[in-house]
């Protein structure tokens, strides 16, 4: 990827497309590890109203190993979304361009931690809480964090949920034909594009979960890497501009 590219989609300056155009890759990568994560480990890693409600139905039930690895789910997608605003938070005081990007380089990191060892992860016995759970949950958690932060809230990439419900709203705007003013028909500005914008996230997420279920059918765990190279590829051009003045201290003579 082009370093002008890259720097445009996560670096500081932000811009609509440069955050649609991100939002799309993200809703990728997270329905590609959504789905490959379900073919793993039977869980999928992003939909905390599904662990919530299986906590709920698990109290009442008197299943408390459900109730702990439930738990332990949600927590770890909490913990993925406190470091990414840490990180954020602390590149943004100390006016770092990867302010975005670190938290996407450490999502990358993760990911592809998970496609090299996740085999043995999973056969660690003695854990209540699976951890590619864990792993999986602090990744989508660590993903929905940055793409919130940087789009203010407009764009989610992991919670399809929204987006469905986002579609559904801009289509009732649009279908509804509104009152006259001033003589002319109230029209929803910008719905369109609003509604382009929402069926772009959940078309990427779809497809993400296409071909990362095939991927994992094909070759398991390290359908996951190229999903990390993707992220080092959107994220790397911020990160070697803080990167390089440092260099360029540390090399002799300087």
């Amino acid at each position: 990827m082009p370093r002008a590219l890259s720097r445009k989609l996560t670096g500081r300056e932000r811009s609509a497309r440069g955050n649609r155009f991100l939002g799309y890759a993200l809703a990728f990568v997270a329905g590609a590890t959504n789905a490959g994560a379900f073919l793993a480990v039977r869980q999928y890693t992003s939909h905390m109203t599904g662990l919530v409600s299986s906590m709920a139905d698990a109290v009442a039930l008197h299943q408390w190993h459900i109730v702990v690895a439930a738990l332990g789910g949600v927590l770890s997608f909490m913990a993925g979304a406190a470091l990414s605003a840490v990180l954020i938070v602390f590149s943004r005081r100390r006016g770092l361009q990867s302010e975005f990007a670190a938290p996407l380089v450490l999502e990358a990191l993760l990911l592809a931690l998970f496609g090299l060892i996740g085999g043995r992860l999973a056969t660690i016995g003695g854990l209540v809480v699976p951890a590619t759970v864990m792993l999986l949950c602090c990744t989508m958690g660590l993903q929905n964090a940055i793409v919130t932060k940087i789009s203010r809230a407009e764009i989610r990439t992991t919670h399809v949920t929204g987006i469905v419900t986002d579609i559904g709203i801009e289509l009732g705007k649009l279908l509804y034909r509104g009152h006259r003013v001033n003589g002319e028909r109230a029209h929803h500005v910008g719905v369109r594009a609003r509604l382009r914008v929402l069926t772009g996230l959940l078309s990427a997420f779809f497809l993400g979960g296409l071909l990362g279920a095939l991927g994992f059918q094909s070759i398991g765990y390290l359908a996951t890497v190229p999903l990390a190279l993707l992220l080092m590829a959107l994220a790397f051009a911020p990160v070697l501009d803080d990167l390089t003045p440092v260099w360029r201290r540390l090399r002799p003579g300087h």
